[in-house]
């Protein structure tokens, strides 16, 4: 029996390989298609039940296939995984890609909506079917053969493409490592990372201290490194990551903005970020850009004062390779406050129980490990999700937190199963989150940094998000939701992250148990605002790279995407780029997926308006206030997409949000 074929609860893990890939989803896409023919020859009368809902299910165990095969091949990843993936792939695309492109579908969606009971459609369901069909009209359900075809064609491309994408950023980030071999170049690293360094040239079976481009070794190296040289190299090789050789994706990236411009050209719209942002909160690419814009124009004064000081404090020119270290030396001065200092007070068990607990008292549930799932790898932590009033099973997700030379870099939530309602009551959901955090060292828990912490917070709301849903339709349920609402469950929890109370329930130091001493917290508080218009003008360039590419770029008169988008980073930058900087070639937020984050990158400051400003009733009624925190776990992280996400915001905040929380927040109000 292949295990894709019926996945339980329980997904076995430990017993799916290469091998059952492409049967496997093979058999589940025919499976699907046989679905959708029922709803097409589905004898009158036209019903929601018959014509939605049938559509709805039709193509959940693929779904679920697909998910689990993706996810194996992003953190457990082998030649053979790879290999039968990428076979598998650009028929899964065509096939998703035919669904609203069925004429048959499209005619029975269209004789449902001429019956009275679709008139008469009200809340989730009216919701349902407005969403429906206006997907399929986007999708180019209206196009003739041709157009339909191109579309089509177009999709596989893209999955391709940008599946080769991120194997190229995945294989040259691996690629890369630069030994040390002498002591004195590790001068200004801290203790944890010299250890780290140490382990890892060890796993390798080398003497001296190993480097790499994965996050904890090249942000430690980066922002403590005394040998600027040795930056010097470090940062080059991260700026030019798949720019070259056997893994560049420069053609990759030229042409899936290619694709993309012709896709939204074929089916009405004036560029990609217009197609994809219909159904967010901006409406529009030009709505997007002019809430970035106006971001920059109230950052820009704080940036350049900002960047005055570091050059004044360094007394010398700076490099891009210098900031973070300059940077970090500028704040010790400035607060007598280093990061390291906290990292034994964040040993990752107990982050885990205090995120728990925190939990507990904002969401009323209860959170406890399991050993009922299969995992892919031993470091995998499981849980289950409890209700704690009435003990029901919410949902259940797994842990992977640090990195492997076969997974992916970055933090991420995902979701397997989406639970529906059954009888009195819910199955449970299934779901996880990744990371790539600092690992265990020399016996001792992992100690992590603040940053570490925060990150786990985030990707931590994002599951809440699909786990606390209750919304009985897979499309709507969760973080189904539109882009720029969706990092509203995931940034509002990084708050906690800075409040003392809620600091003292977990950040207690590894040997002794004592909390975060009142000096070390208070320096800790004092520097939160410590060069935030930096930290803002690094997301809204990310913001502006993407809206730019996705609305006006051409090639034909814009000339190579690579400098073209360093010249758009520029005036973002706190030092001039190098001339090879090609960061744009190892953007997955951008171009690991045929949408992803495209058009949608500003959707990360969006939400922090959103979070900054929510977080705001927490801190008037209590930052543990149960009516809050219930308020917010059923207005938000209950209702997925079940409303209108501006709608949905007011019925938590009692208003429309005020933007001026961020900036209060950042310290950037003048």
């Amino acid at each position: 029996m292949n295990p894709l074929l019926a996945i339980p609860f329980a997904i076995p893990f430990d017993q799916i390989t290469a091998a059952h890939v492409v049967p496997g989803i093979r058999e589940l896409i025919g499976r699907a298609q046989t679905a959708l023919d029922a709803v097409i020859d589905t004898p009158a009368p036209r019903t929601y039940a018959n014509t939605l809902l049938a559509l709805d299910r039709a193509t959940e165990p693929l779904d679920v296939g697909l998910s689990v095969v993706r996810h194996l091949e992003t953190v457990t990843t082998t030649p053979e995984l790879r290999e039968a993936f990428n076979t598998i792939q650009p028929e899964a695309s065509a096939f998703y890609s035919s669904i609203p492109l069925n004429a048959g579908l499209w005619r029975a969606l269209q004789e449902f909506a001429a019956t009275a009971e679709a008139a008469e459609l009200t809340g989730i369901h009216r919701r349902n079917f407005t969403k429906t069909m206006d997907a399929f009209r986007r999708a180019g359900a209206d196009l003739d053969e041709a157009g339909k075809k191109r579309s089509e064609a177009i999709d596989v491309e893209l999955a391709n493409l940008t599946t080769r994408y991120a194997e190229n950023v995945l294989d040259s980030t691996n690629a890369f490592e630069l030994y040390l071999t002498e002591e004195s170049q590790l001068a200004g690293l801290p203790p944890s990372a010299r250890a780290a360094a140490r382990q890892s040239a060890e796993a390798k079976g080398q003497a001296g201290w190993r480097f790499t481009l994965q996050q904890p070794s090249y942000v430690a190296a980066l922002t403590y490194l005394d040998d600027r040289s040795v930056r010097e190299t470090l940062y080059r090789a991260y700026a030019t990551r798949a720019s070259a050789g056997q893994f560049d994706n420069a053609a990759l990236t030229a042409r899936i903005l290619e694709l993309r411009q012709e896709k939204a050209k074929l089916l009405g719209f004036a560029n990609f970020a217009d197609l994809v942002l219909v159904e967010r909160m901006a409406k529009t690419g030009a709505a997007a850009r002019a809430f970035v814009d106006d971001l920059y124009e109230k950052t820009k004064p704080f940036f350049a004062v900002e960047n005055e000081q570091l050059a004044t404090f360094a007394g010398q020119p700076l490099e891009a390779w210098d900031i973070p270290y300059w940077a970090e030396k500028q704040r010790a001065a400035l607060y007598e406050f280093d990061e390291e200092q906290l990292r034994p007070y964040f040993a990752l068990p107990r982050v885990m129980d205090g995120l728990f607990a925190i939990c507990r008292r904002l969401f009323g549930i209860v959170v406890t490990a399991t050993d009922a799932l299969p995992v892919w790898d031993q470091d995998v932590k499981t849980y289950d999700i409890h209700d704690e009033a009435t003990g029901h099973h919410l949902g259940s997700f797994y842990s992977d937190l640090f990195p492997r030379e076969n997974k992916r870099g970055g933090a991420w939530m995902d979701s397997f199963l989406t639970g529906l309602p059954r009888g009195e009551g819910w199955d449970p959901h299934l779901g996880l989150i990744c990371g790539n955090l600092t690992p265990p060292l020399d016996g001792q828990p992992a100690l992590l940094t603040h940053r570490d912490v925060e990150t786990i917070f985030h990707e931590f709301g994002h599951l809440l998000h699909h786990c606390l849903t209750r919304v009985p339709l897979r499309s709507l349920a969760g973080t189904n939701v539109a882009w720029d609402f969706v990092e509203l469950p995931s940034q509002i929890m990084e708050n906690w992250c800075w409040e003392r109370e809620a600091l003292d329930l977990f950040a207690l130091h590894h040997e002794t148990g004592a909390p975060i001493p009142e000096e070390l917290f208070n320096k800790m508080k004092r520097a939160r605002t410590f060069r935030a218009a930096n930290a803002q003008m690094r997301q809204l360039s990310f913001g502006i790279v993407d809206l730019t590419l996705h609305t006006t770029y051409s090639a034909a008169t814009d000339g190579d995407v690579v400098a073209y988008s360093r010249k758009l980073l520029a005036p973002f930058s706190p030092a001039p780029l190098p001339p090879e900087h090609a960061m744009i070639h190892s953007f997955t937020h951008l171009f690991a997926n045929p949408v992803g984050y495209a058009g949608g990158y500003y959707s990360y400051k969006w939400s922090e308006v959103l979070d900054a400003d929510a977080f705001s009733r927490f801190r008037a009624e209590g930052v543990f206030s149960a009516e809050a925190g219930l308020d917010f776990r059923h207005q938000i992280l209950g209702k997925g997409d079940s409303e209108d996400p501006a709608e949905l915001y007011r019925n938590f905040m009692g208003r429309d949000p005020d933007p001026r929380a961020l900036l209060e927040r950042s310290g950037l109000l003048s």
